[in-house]
């Protein structure tokens, strides 16, 4: 069984010194966020949940669809790592407020 949740945020860069490279993310908070962590859907969905909590998602973006996981962050909420190839063929960058469907 699948459920999609649809959310709109913008689009955020994640750096640190030892690591220079940067990583793009779309937080999902608000009620998208409680829809992920609601505890009936969280026990359908325990076969997916991966390595650091991660739960494994299709999501969209534009005509973009692409398999990837969602990170729990305790002050966040969900976060969804976009790739380069996405935010390229979307025309997105850091800043851009996102639309993002999920299916999980």
């Amino acid at each position: 069984m699948t459920e999609t949740i649809t959310h709109t945020g913008p689009l955020w860069r994640w750096t640190t010194p030892s690591a220079p490279a940067a990583w793009f993310f779309i937080t999902i908070d608000g009620a998208a966020g409680e829809a992920l962590s609601g505890t009936a859907l969280m026990r359908r969905l325990e076969k997916s949940i991966g390595g650091f909590g991660s739960l494994k998602v299709a999501a969209q973006i534009g005509d973009s669809v692409f398999k990837t996981s969602l990170f729990p962050s305790k002050e966040l909420g969900w976060l969804l790592p976009v790739k380069a190839a996405v935010r390229k063929a979307e025309g997105v960058s850091e800043g851009d407020v996102v639309e993002v469907v999920l299916e999980v």
